[in-house]
């Protein structure tokens, strides 16, 4: 009689796992099959109104903003030119007589603020 009640569970056991993955399966297709009719709809809209969809406008956005990150902080130093000659100049003081007008930065007046 153990074995009987053995096999029998088993074979219930058995047919519900079957059962579950077979629902699974349909789930599956049932959703990639959505997701195909979806795509077909957005691409016949795009081919009407004659722009691109948006999810292909945003991740065309994305991709170009990682590009220009993923670059490096240098621009010279991303594509392995070597860098520029570096000259060292002497810092001398120029006279006051030897200035320009443009050169003196007016301070700004307090009378045109409002508080």
């Amino acid at each position: 009689m153990q074995t009987l009640t053995d096999l029998l569970g088993r074979l219930i056991a058995g047919a519900i796992k079957l059962v579950l993955v077979l629902a699974a399966t349909v789930f599956v297709i049932s959703f990639l099959l959505a997701a195909l009719v979806v795509v077909v709809l957005v691409s016949l809209w795009s081919l009407i109104t004659g722009r691109k969809p948006a999810p292909v406008v945003m991740f065309t956005r994305m991709r170009e903003q990682s590009q220009r990150y993923t670059q490096g902080v240098w621009p010279g130093s991303a594509r392995g030119e070597p860098p520029g000659e570096v000259v060292d100049v002497q810092a001398t003081e120029v006279p006051d007589d030897q200035r320009s007008t443009s050169d003196v930065i007016e301070p700004r007046s307090e009378a045109g603020r409002t508080r």
